[in-house]
């Protein structure tokens, strides 16, 4: 039997009225009923049986129209749900994804969906009645290892991540009953087309393509919904769960190795990593860093047997065919995190949102992991050499922490300050050493060390790293000198600052 012929949207191909209006998010009050209509319309049409191009033309319509949280309220009622439900496959039947001119439809109807439910309470309320979280885990299941419908997973992935902000519960049932860890994770791994060579260790193609941007979309998506499902981790984590939290952050660990179709959503693919792993518990991270093979092994020998004898600090840290180790080690992932790090700094703004989440990441893997920890010195706090100019003044990666240390954010100097000190082992000696007293002062004031010691946590003992040139400033450093206001607000020397104030003094007694 024909299909009958969408008269309602009878128009030019792929809906003219879409084209010139995909880029519409206001809309006129005046219109407003107008546009109740149209939608009304849309679903009477979308529940019949009409041909897929007719479908495709409501749904981006309804698409652009569903921008408008007013004119959602009355056409968003459980059977409308349920008509984009079915065009989604998001039923409780087994059909499988094998009718590609579907696609289509399917893609516009998770759309769809992804902003009705972000606009409409009553939308979210019957997602939870509708059991919405268990028919995109379904979906996802039969886009298992199907790379050429990326579209409806990145969609699908949108539709969760949507759900499990908006729904705690949600992030819960995902958690516990829809096992979203491992079926996320799995979804990371498609997207990244990783190959294991070990439990927790991946084979990096240094040479290879970057990601297509298709992956790279769906990849972000699975990384903000694991985000999600993962947010209280750190509070509630089993050691029966250490395996599969270890598996996601070797995901991880390569997703930081490989690189987007363009810088933008490389940094942006990184940035959610980055993310994600501060919701891993710090136990996990070991797995950012794994030891070399043999073969890597021999080779970094070769190279510390090349470098000059007088270079014993640089021996600690190679770089052999863009692999960096230090101490046996491989770095790669971790030295990728820093220089993040640093282009956030580098940026110079959003520092609370861009900087912070790395800045934590990188303390707590510092002070539970004496690898880290000791990689991370080398880099940020290298032997002392110039003892000539302020801490804060240069272009180093120390000098744009010790400048953050007196940033006007609370939360950034304190990060910043955290880190540099768990670098130091929490020596206040060591960190005075590298920041200045006075970049130092708020938090050794908060921790109560402003006459000196150390922090709570214990530390192995290193080796001093103090060079001949620090030797020699130190006994002429004067760490201590009591400042004081001068009268127009600026900071100076106290004895010049009572002897101005005197002069005051003296000059009002004179005038009386």
């Amino acid at each position: 039997m024909r299909k009958p012929r969408c008269k309602e949207l009878k128009s030019r191909p792929r809906s003219w009225t879409c084209y010139v209006h995909r880029a519409t998010f206001k809309f006129e009050s005046t219109d407003e009923d107008k546009r109740k209509k149209l939608c009304e319309g849309i679903f009477k049409v979308l529940v019949k049986d009409v041909p897929t191009t007719c479908q495709v033309s409501c749904l981006e319509v309804l698409r652009i129209l569903s921008r408008d949280k007013k004119v959602l309220v009355p056409v968003t009622t459980k059977e409308n749900m349920q008509i984009l439900l079915r065009l989604a496959k998001l039923t409780e039947s087994d059909d499988s994804l094998e009718k590609v001119s579907e696609f289509p439809v399917i893609v516009e109807s998770l759309k769809c969906l992804c902003n009705i439910v972000f606009n409409s309470q009553m939308a979210q309320q019957l997602s939870l009645e509708l059991n919405l979280a268990a028919k995109l885990c379904n979906l996802l299941r039969k886009c298992k290892d199907r790379k050429f419908i990326n579209d409806i997973k990145c969609f699908d992935l949108r539709l969760l991540f949507v759900l499990s902000l908006l729904h705690t519960d949600i992030r819960s049932q995902l958690r516990y009953e829809l096992q979203g860890l491992p079926l996320l994770t799995q979804v990371l791994e498609s997207a990244f087309s990783i190959k294991w060579t070990d439990e927790y260790e991946s084979a990096i193609d240094h040479n290879g393509p970057p990601l297509s941007p298709q992956e790279t979309d769906c990849a972000i998506e699975a990384l903000k919904a694991l985000f999600n499902v993962t947010v209280d981790s750190w509070k509630v984590h089993k050691e029966s769960d250490s395996h599969q939290f270890r598996v996601m952050a070797a995901v991880l660990r390569h997703c930081l190795l490989i690189v987007g179709p363009t810088e933008d959503k490389t940094e942006e693919l990184h940035s959610n990593a980055v993310n994600l792993l501060s919701n891993v518990p710090v136990s996990c991270l070991d797995v950012l860093i794994c030891p070399l093979t043999h073969e890597e092994t021999a080779q970094e020998a070769t190279t510390l047997d090349e470098l000059p004898s007088d270079k014993t600090a640089e021996k600690e840290t190679v770089l052999k065919n863009n692999t960096m180790v230090y101490n046996g080690m491989n770095m790669e992932a971790i030295h990728v995190l820093l220089n993040f790090m640093e282009k956030r700094i580098d940026k110079g703004s959003s520092y609370r949102e861009g900087l912070t989440p790395v800045l934590s990441l990188l303390t707590e893997c510092s002070r539970a992991h004496r690898n880290i920890r000791k990689f991370l010195k080398d880099q940020v706090l290298p032997p002392l050499r110039d003892v000539t100019n302020r801490p804060e003044v240069g272009s180093t990666v120390r000098n744009k922490l010790v400048r953050l240390m007196t940033h006007v954010d609370l939360g950034v100097k304190q990060i910043a300050a955290e880190f540099l000190f768990v670098l130091c082992k929490e020596r206040v000696d060591s960190l005075l050493k590298y920041t200045g007293y006075g970049n130092a002062a708020g938090l050794l004031a908060a921790r109560g060390l402003l006459a000196g010691g150390r922090g709570d946590n214990w530390y192995s003992e290193d080796e001093d790293t103090d060079t001949e040139e620090y030797k020699n400033a130190k006994p002429k450093e004067e760490l201590l000198k009591p400042m004081g206001l001068k009268p127009d607000g600026t900071i100076t020397p106290l004895e010049e600052a009572l002897n101005q104030y005197s002069v005051i003094e003296e000059t009002s007694s004179d005038t009386d």
